[in-house]
């Protein structure tokens, strides 16, 4: 969601705008996507993993942390994923 609370309308807006949030909590931390060393993506839906996967590849480019990636239902049904990261220096 955006600083002002609002749900991105679609899968490929809602899961910029997620990693558009990880990077800002990382950058706040002096820290950058590239220190990311695990990320576990909460899809609601299967048919969500290919964009899912293209946009993570689009956003982290050759980096690979450690990843997986769980179809579960999302407590806020308007939320199509949610995005857990641990980054390590």
């Amino acid at each position: 969601m955006t600083a002002d609370g609002t749900v991105p309308e679609g899968f490929a807006a809602q899961c910029r705008q997620v990693w558009a949030n990880v990077a800002a909590v990382l950058a706040h931390h002096d820290m950058v996507l590239a220190d990311l060393v695990k990320v576990t993506t909460f899809l609601s839906d299967r048919a969500y993993r290919a964009e899912n996967s293209a946009i993570r590849r689009e956003i982290l480019g050759d980096h690979s942390p450690a990843l997986t990636v769980i179809i579960t239902g999302i407590y806020d049904e308007a939320w199509l994923l949610e995005i857990e990261a641990i980054a390590a220096r």
